[in-house]
Formats: C-alpha cells, structure tokens, sequence
C-alpha cells in the first residue's frame, strides 16, 4: 500500500487539474454522485434512486464494486469502478458471517477497507468533480464525507436502515435483546453502533485523507456531531408503515418509504420459469441473499424436507450461498437473480435471511414472511416482522431445523389473521412512492442553498 499511495496522490493532481470545481453553478438539473459499495442489497435500493432521478432529469453517476457494473448500466446510469469484488470479499468471510458476530465482521471490513480505500478516493475523485451533490450511505459514508470536504460539494446522507439515534428503539446494529429497553439504553446503542462502525474504518479513512486527499485528520469520535448535518437532509429508504419515524428525530430527517428498482425495460422472466409458475399453486420463494454458506447442499436439503412434509412447491434461489441441489423434485426450481419486486406476487409465502431489500420486497408483495437472520440488520428487520403480525417468530440461522421450518411454514399458510394483516400491509406500502418523496426533498434542498 506504501507503494502505491504517492501514485495515487499524483493521479488525484491530474483529476483536479483536468475538472475544475463548478463553484457558481446552481441548477435544478443536477449532476450528482452516489457512492454505494456493499452487497446487492446494498446497491439496488441506491440505484433505484439514480434512476428516480435521473427521469427527473438530473445526471447520475454510481461509485460501486464492479460485480454490479452490469446493473448500474442497465438502467442507464454511469458506473465507476471502486475497485474491489464484493462477493470474493464476502466469500472470504465465510465463517465469520455464519458465526454473525459483528464486532470481527466489521473487523475483518476494516481490513478490507485498507486494502481499497486508496482507490475508492481516486475513483471517487473523478466521479464527483462537477458534480452538485454527494449521496451516500453507509458503505460510502467516510469516504464521502473526505470528498464532500476535499471539493466542497455537500453530503446527503441516505441510508436503509435507522441510523440516526432516537429513543424509540435500539439501534439495528447491536447484538441487543429484541425486547423494550429505557430509552438512555436506546440511545446509547446508537451512539455505541455509529462509533462501532467508524473506530473499525478509522485508520484506513485517514490514510486516504492524509496520503490521497492531503486533508487532516477526521477527529477522533468521527464525523457523527458535526454541525453541517442538522442543515442538510438525511434520507431512509423505509416504508413508515413499517418503522414509524420517531418524534426526537428533527425536521432535517425524512423517511421517504423504500426505493424498490423495477426490473429493466428489456428484461424478461425465463421461459421455464413461467411454465413452472403456471403449472401449479403459487409457491413458496426460499433465497439467503448475498450470505455465503458453507454448506449450501445441507441447506439446500433442508429446505426441501420441509417443502416435501408441508406439500408446498418451492422457488430455489442459490445466491452467493450456492444452494444448490443435483436432483430437484418436480415441485422445486432453482433460480439466480430474478427480480424479486415480479417475483415476490407470485408466491404464497417467503422464506429468507432478514436483508433490508429482500424484506422490504416481501412485505411490499403482501405475503408472509418467514425470516431466519444472521447477523447486522436482519435481527432487527425479523423482529420488525413479527411484531407487525406479518410472519412467525424469527428462526435464527444457528437454530433452523426442518421442524422449525415446517413448523412456520404451516403457520403462515394456515394463520387467516397473519395473511390478512401482510395482504393490508403490503397494500399500503405500494400507495407510497419512496423515490419520488427522495426525489423531492433532494430537489428542494439544491433550490435552498
């Protein structure tokens, strides 16, 4: 990394020669930049607002991994390579993500951000000179802030999950027991979270700072209570009917509903796939998402006894956890990356990890949800289901049997209650538009400065 820091200072020269600031151009029609890195479900949502506002009529350029070059373009978005491929990093995380202890996950991320910050800096350089605004969320958030500051273009942040502290509820991030707790300790775990995700990325962010960016230092408790973010908006991708916004949160924060990304215009659902759909009952959908599995086989076949004992067809997604098995029944089919906002009506129940988008998609098709998490935000996501009477009780991934599956399979299929409280749910979800509200605020907050 030594070697290659001087290099990278001098490209950062040449971008900023060749890119002069824009300083004095103000214009409803922006350029912006969102910086995404992450997982699938950590990238769609974000470019689903790229394409928001791109049909608003503002230019949009992502900063991502180059395993999602082919779904940033195919919704006519410019792509920039942050370096990096986050399944192979993911895959390298194997045990630690099955384990869900997140203190060595964030760990072994910061490792990893070591490795492409350097990179991420110059790309990111590149991708943001002329533009109006930076968006970013987790993922890209220190990074985004070193460019918001290193060429005077605002940050607004814009994230899945709450992030923001609040009494209301603990944060998402802590390995907390999903009960009520006083609101000190709901507050506290919110700073502790924020603070956990900085401390792990703090020495990586300030070597690009200070090697690539020639700026100082970020203080040592972070960016967290710096006072230009009560004046700039905070954006969250979440339905309020699934998480209410709560009352110590300030005007600044807008929780727009989520940002779903239809599938692109020229694509189109494999021929067996809609044989099999119209060959039978609506099926169950069974996917772990972007989660590796060591042992995706043994997954893979106990999935299908509990499919077998409770008579249901199954729709197999493999994922980065490889599901897979050498000889399907008739009644299961395996599929990759499907879009699940045309997949999801199609099924009488879903069976997944607790990811952020792919609940969101099950919650916004009206069926029930069977959530078995593994780690970061998808206890918290399970919980959330639950308690709005939309799914069984969480089955955590340590803890899946095929009895407790079945066991939640036969309930979601048979509570009449579950299936209508999930049908009215979904409902009113699909009544929101989360990216134009995005859209909105965004566009209003370029006219105020």
């Amino acid at each position: 990394m030594e070697r290659v820091i001087p290099k990278l200072a001098e490209d950062l020269e040449t971008i900023v020669s060749q890119h002069p600031i824009k300083n004095d151009e103000r214009s409803i029609s922006m350029q912006i930049t969102i910086i995404a890195p992450g997982s699938r479900g950590d990238v769609q949502p974000y470019v689903a607002l790229g394409k928001g506002l791109k049909t608003a009529g503002h230019t949009v350029r992502l900063l991502t991994t180059h395993d999602f070059q082919d779904l940033v373009t195919a919704h006519s978005l410019d792509f920039f390579d942050v370096g990096g491929d986050m399944e192979t990093i993911a895959r390298g995380m194997q045990t630690l993500l099955e384990q869900g202890n997140m203190l060595k996950i964030l760990g072994k991320m910061g490792q990893a951000a070591q490795g492409m910050a350097g990179q991420v800096a110059v790309t990111g350089m590149t991708a943001c000179q002329g533009s109006d605004l930076i968006i970013a969320g987790l993922g890209g958030l220190f990074v985004g802030l070193a460019l918001s500051e290193k060429l005077g273009i605002p940050l607004v942040q814009a994230y899945l999950y709450p992030f923001s502290p609040t009494r209301a509820f603990p944060s998402v991030l802590m390995p907390l027991p999903q009960t009520h707790l006083p609101a000190s300790i709901n507050y506290l775990s919110h700073r502790l979270a924020q603070q956990m995700m900085w401390q792990t990325t703090r020495s990586a962010d300030n070597r690009t700072r200070t090697k690539v960016l020639q700026l100082p230092p970020a203080p040592f408790w972070g960016p967290f209570t710096s006072p230009q973010h009560s004046t700039r908006p905070t954006l969250y991708g979440y339905s309020p009917q699934v998480i209410p916004t709560p009352v110590d949160w300030d005007k600044s924060i807008h929780v727009t509903g989520y940002w779903f990304l239809e599938p692109a215009s020229d694509w189109e659902p494999p021929a067996a796939l809609l044989e099999f759909l119209r060959s039978g009952p609506a099926p169950i959908y069974i996917g772990f998402g972007s989660i590796p599995n060591r042992r995706p086989e043994e997954t893979a076949n106990l999935v299908l006894q509990a499919l077998a004992l409770t008579g249901q067809r199954g729709i197999l997604s493999s994922g980065w956890g490889g599901l897979k098995v050498d000889d399907l029944p008739g009644n299961v089919f395996l599929v990759g990356s499907i879009p699940h906002t045309w997949l999801f009506p199609q099924m009488a129940a879903v069976i997944h990890h607790g990811g952020a988008g792919t609940t969101a998609a099950g919650l916004q098709a009206g069926i029930p949800s069977i959530l078995i998490p593994i780690f970061g935000d998808q206890p918290f996501w399970a919980q959330q289901v639950y308690e709005l009477g939309v799914g069984p009780k969480p089955i955590p991934r340590n803890k899946l049997t095929v009895d407790r599956l079945t066991s939640s399979i036969q309930e979601v299929l048979s509570d009449q209650k579950m299936i209508a409280h999930a049908s009215d749910l979904g409902k009113r979800i699909r009544t929101e538009n989360g990216i134009a509200q995005a859209v909105t605020v965004l566009e209003r907050f370029a006219l105020s400065k």
